[in-house]
C-alpha cells in the first residue's frame, strides 16, 4: 500500500468521542480547503460505524454548507433517525468552529433479492491503453495547460486516467459528455464498507468540471469560481474501489450560476456500481462573489 493510500485509510478511521459523536482530521497536502469528497466518505463512515454491518449504505443526499478549514479537525455528529426491520437512516452534521460546515442523511437497507437491470457500461478504451498523466506530464510534453497538469500530476491516494485529453487543450465547446477512468492508487482491505467510503470519496472528483464542457472552459480557469453545493450518491451493487472503475459524466443544464451533473459509475467488467448527481456553483469571478 502506498503512503499516500494509507494516508487517506487513516483520515477515514474517525476518533469516537462519544456515543454517536467523531472527530475527523484532514491532510497537510497544501490545499486551501478541505476536498468535499473527503467529508462525504468520513462522514458516510461516522454513520456506518452506527449500523450494523449486515445492512449496507444504499444511498446518501448531502449537502455542503460552508467551506472546511483542513487545519482545524472536524466534529461528526449522528442522529439515529430510524431503525427499521429491513431499513435505517441517519443524519450527520459536520462542525468547525462552532458552525455546520455540511450535512448529510444516508439510507441503509438489508441485503435482499429483487428485479434486476442497468445500463450498459459506455463504449471506452480501457485504462491500461491510455497514457499514464503525471509521466506525460513530467516529461513535458502533454501541452496541457499549467493548472490542469498540476491536478492531474498531482500524488493522490486516487489514480485519475481521463478517456480524452482534447478540452484541455483547446477552448471549442463540446458535448456535456465526459468519461474517467479511475481507482484507489494500490490495494485496499476486504472491507465492503471502506470500498463505499472510498468510492464516496472519488465520486466528487471530476464530476462538476463537466458543467462547463459545453461552454469550452474548465473549473481550473483561473477566472472560474466552482463550488460543489450539494452532493447526491447511491450505491447499487459492490465493488472494489482498488480496481479501475469507469465514472461516465454529463451535465444536462446549467444556470442561475449552477451547474448539474451526474456520473454514473462502473466497474471494469461493466456492471453498474453507482449512480451521481451534483449541483455546483459555477460562475465568472467577480460576479456576487
Amino acid at each position: 500500500m502506498t503512503g499516500i493510500v494509507a494516508e487517506l485509510l487513516s483520515l477515514l478511521d474517525l476518533e469516537r468521542l462519544e456515543v454517536d459523536l467523531f472527530r475527523g482530521f484532514s491532510p497537510d497536502w497544501g490545499w486551501p480547503r478541505v476536498f468535499g469528497g473527503q467529508v462525504v466518505a468520513q462522514a458516510l463512515v461516522a454513520a456506518t460505524r452506527t449500523v450494523p454491518s449486515t445492512r449496507p449504505a444504499h444511498s446518501l443526499h448531502a449537502y455542503f454548507l460552508l467551506g472546511g478549514d483542513p487545519k482545524t479537525p472536524i466534529v461528526y455528529e449522528v442522529e439515529r433517525i430510524r431503525d427499521g426491520r429491513s431499513f435505517t437512516t441517519r443524519r450527520v452534521k459536520a462542525i468547525q468552529h462552532g458552525r455546520a460546515i455540511f450535512a448529510m442523511s444516508i439510507s441503509y437497507q438489508d441485503v435482499e433479492p429483487g428485479y434486476e437491470h442497468a445500463d450498459a457500461m459506455p463504449d471506452a478504451p480501457r485504462p491500461e491503453t491510455l497514457p499514464d498523466i503525471r509521466a506525460l506530464v513530467a516529461a513535458g510534453g502533454s501541452g496541457i495547460p499549467a493548472p490542469v497538469a498540476g491536478y492531474f500530476a498531482r500524488e493522490r491516494p486516487i489514480e485519475l486516467k481521463p478517456v480524452s485529453l482534447k478540452r484541455y487543450l483547446d477552448r471549442k465547446p463540446r458535448e456535456p459528455r465526459c468519461d474517467v477512468w479511475f481507482r484507489a492508487a494500490s490495494s485496499l482491505p476486504d472491507d465492503p464498507a471502506l470500498h463505499q467510503a472510498v468510492l464516496a470519496y472519488a465520486s466528487d472528483m471530476t464530476l462538476l468540471d463537466a458543467t462547463l464542457i459545453p461552454h469550452g472552459r474548465t473549473v481550473f480557469d483561473a477566472d472560474i469560481q466552482s463550488a460543489s453545493l450539494d452532493h447526491a450518491l447511491w450505491f447499487h451493487r459492490p465493488g472494489r474501489a482498488d480496481d479501475w472503475m469507469l465514472y461516465a459524466q454529463d451535465s444536462p443544464n446549467a444556470g442561475g450560476a449552477r451547474g448539474f451533473a451526474r456520473g454514473r459509475i462502473f466497474a471494469s467488467d461493466g456492471t453498474l456500481l453507482a449512480s451521481v448527481a451534483q449541483e455546483g456553483l459555477v460562475r465568472p469571478r467577480g460576479e456576487s462573489e
